[in-house]
């Protein structure tokens, strides 16, 4: 299980939170990065984050951060699961761990779960998650505390340079075309973008939790781990690039934001700007950027898998979906 249940109970009560009795936990599957369990006494359900055990990658995993933004973000419009408790002492369970209340709702993962609804609820879904992360990029960064979270300057370049370390240390070969791609990055990047706020660095339907009975209603936005303070727009690029036919093998499954039952990104883009009130400037260099931190990623999980790491087995699966990423990219930039 990898989570020392009694590490957990001791901190808690160190803490103050009340704990009714032995903790059990369940590993909540799904998970690609940061390992996610409820656990409960029997009367209380908490959602434990720690990161996973081996293959992490630098800025990623990073449970301390995605706690302080879920307990910075508790008064917004953007509705988080209530922050209980932070440890980033190592020796309580060998990491450090964060805790959030438990809230009920309903994770869709599957395209088989999209089945239950007619069209017309899940474009309304769809609308609903573009709203909230339009709202999320309009929170006042200092007004929350989350200032000092992020370098807005130069955060295009520091992207391009982390995605292409990250690569360099979780790729099984030398691909060409990842080459290329960082190089058409390189020497495309923007002029500083005025669209500065919170980015949440992984955000799809799947990374919310929506309500049991009403699927148009977001109840909480998760998996905070990669969030910061910069470009917005590399959020909306993302959310669009996700739409993709690959996520099927980076998530293992059949995935629900890959369906061609939702919108498409084109549809998403405009919706967001619309939204907004905004100009996607630049757009052809964001989605490039995307495709290449999404090749990234897929390539970081089959590296965890092969490490011992994995969250499944079909994980080590996950880089099957990188050549056609980066060759997604280097079409929004190459000549």
């Amino acid at each position: 299980m990898s989570l020392s249940l009694p590490g957990v109970r001791d901190f808690l009560r160190r803490q103050g939170v009340p704990v009714a009795g032995p903790l059990t936990a369940e590993l909540v599957s799904g998970g690609r990065s940061n390992l996610t369990y409820v656990v409960t006494d029997g009367t209380h359900r908490w959602v434990v984050r720690r990161p996973p055990l081996s293959g992490l990658t630098q800025s990623a995993h990073d449970v301390a951060r995605e706690w302080r933004v879920t307990q910075a973000l508790a008064y917004s419009p953007v509705p988080v699961p209530p922050a209980v408790a932070l440890c980033e002492d190592v020796s309580v369970i060998g990491a450090p761990f964060a805790v959030t209340g438990f809230v009920t709702g309903q994770v869709v993962r599957t395209r088989a779960q999209l089945d239950a609804y007619p069209t017309d609820e899940l474009e309304s879904c769809v609308a609903e998650l573009v709203r909230v992360l339009a709202d999320l990029h309009a929170v006042d960064v200092e007004e929350v505390g989350l200032g000092g979270l992020g370098r807005p300057d130069g955060f295009l370049e520091r992207q391009v340079r982390l995605w292409w370390r990250q690569w360099n240390e979780v790729k099984s070969q030398d691909l060409p075309d990842a080459t290329r791609l960082h190089a058409h990055l390189s020497a495309a990047l923007p002029p500083r973008s005025a669209h500065i706020g919170v980015v949440h660095g992984d955000y799809r339907i799947d990374n919310t939790l929506l309500d049991g009975a009403d699927i148009t209603k977001v109840l909480a936005v998760v998996d905070w781990e990669l969030a910061t303070i910069g470009d917005v727009q590399t959020d909306v690029a993302l959310m669009c690039v996700y739409r993709q036919p690959q996520l099927d093998p980076i998530l293992g499954l059949d995935a629900a934001w890959a369906s061609d039952r939702l919108p498409d990104a084109d549809a998403i883009a405009e919706a967001y700007a619309r939204r907004r009130g905004v100009d996607l400037a630049h757009w052809p260099f964001y989605l490039a950027l995307a495709n290449f931190k999404l090749a990234v990623i897929a390539q970081g999980i089959s590296y965890r898998a092969r490490q011992g790491a994995a969250a499944d087995a079909t994980s080590v699966r996950a880089e099957q979906a990188v050549p056609e990423l980066l060759a997604a990219g280097l079409r929004h930039l190459a000549p």
